[in-house]
């Protein structure tokens, strides 16, 4: 085998996390993450682990998964992902797929989008998603089921605390949807004026 040739190990984990503080999440999955078999070399091969954590179950079938590792932030950076989120291909929810999921929102109904705000305000809290959606009285015909929109924030405000820990981590990513929702009430008030 030439040197740079690899062999991967794919590992697939069920994994539940629910707590109820930043600091609290973020340092069970660091937990999780540093307790993965690592890569080795065997009669020289390089054996590179490669982890799937299944974290997330939606009501439609489909499930969000965290990959490990990436080549982003080196080490202890993951992805999220969800199933058959592009048709039947999994994708990475973006930052601007929230924003334009929004966007349809808040113009099919701008009330409850302030509710949505409210209940992501809570995820970012750190509530568990499936406790906040009990609650939920309002439904969007447009864009993401809110249960799947909560859970891909969850995770992905775990993420940025992660990656970001000591800068603002999950505060970035709300603060960014926030201000995308202002900015489409002030040109809404330009357009009427």
């Amino acid at each position: 085998m030439p040197k740079d040739d690899k062999v991967y190990e794919q590992y697939n984990v069920d994994l539940s996390i629910n707590l109820d503080s930043r600091e609290l999440l973020m340092k069970k999955m660091v937990e999780r993450f540093i307790s993965e078999k690592p890569g080795y070399w065997k009669d020289g091969v390089k054996h590179v682990t490669r982890y799937n954590y299944f974290v997330e179950k939606i009501a439609d079938g489909r499930r969000i998964y965290l990959k490990r590792p990436t080549h982003l932030n080196k080490g202890i950076d993951f992805q999220v992902w969800v199933e058959k989120m592009m048709g039947e291909k999994d994708a990475r929810p973006r930052h601007s797929d929230f924003y334009h999921d929004i966007e349809k929102k808040y113009n099919e109904n701008k009330e409850n989008v302030t509710k949505l705000l409210n209940d992501i305000e809570k995820v970012w809290n750190c509530q568990n998603p499936d406790e906040v959606i009990k609650e939920i009285d309002y439904k969007f015909k447009e864009g993401y089921s809110i249960e799947l929109l909560l859970k891909m924030l969850k995770w992905l405000f775990i993420e940025q605390d992660i990656t970001y820990w000591n800068y603002d981590g999950r505060g970035m990513l709300k603060m960014a949807i926030f201000n995308h929702v202002n900015k489409l009430k002030q040109e809404i008030q330009v357009k009427l004026q």
